[in-house]
């Protein structure tokens, strides 16, 4: 239904039982809907394969500006592929990315990806693992990245080091 609407621009899926194969299928959408700004995947099924799909999805898409996959399970894999959509993608500008097993390599792909994206406003990395050396490529990248306004860490694996890098 989707790949043939014309009118909705968002799309909450949030807190159902969605896994990879559904996640799947909304990605191809994603590639083509011309409509679609806001998708919000929450509290889900959807693991680090799915994430790379998403990710193509995002880098082909025109019009997606908000993607929410709080509460899903992408992890550091997940994480590095989406990193490389936000590289490129010139239109989305928040993502969040809230409890999702997000480690140290998660955070440092995502820390390159903030060097070079124009666009992003809005970063949920709360609840994940992150700790004090992918907090330092991140304090890094924010030097660089002018369009980044709000970003959340609350609830990671910050120690002293990190926050004296921030």
């Amino acid at each position: 239904a989707l790949k043939k609407n014309s009118t909705l621009t968002t799309l909450d899926l949030c807190c159902n039982s969605i896994g990879d194969n559904a996640a799947l299928a909304l990605s191809e959408t994603l590639k083509t809907d011309s409509t679609l700004t806001t998708l919000d995947l929450s509290s889900n099924s959807i693991g680090d394969n799915r994430a790379l799909a998403l990710s193509e999805a995002i880098k082909a898409n025109s019009t997606l500006t908000a993607l929410k996959l709080r509460s899903n399970s992408i992890g550091d894999n997940g994480a590095l592929a989406l990193s490389e959509a936000i590289k490129t993608n010139s239109i989305l500008t928040t993502l969040d990315f809230r409890n999702n097993l997000i480690g140290d390599n998660g955070a440092l792909a995502l820390s390159e990806a903030l060097k070079t994206n124009s666009t992003l406003t809005t970063l949920d990395l709360s609840i994940n693992s992150i700790g004090d050396n992918a907090v330092l490529a991140l304090s890094e990248a924010f030097q660089t990245n002018s369009t980044l306004t709000t970003l959340d860490m609350r609830s990671n694996s910050i120690g002293d080091n990190g926050a004296l890098a921030l």
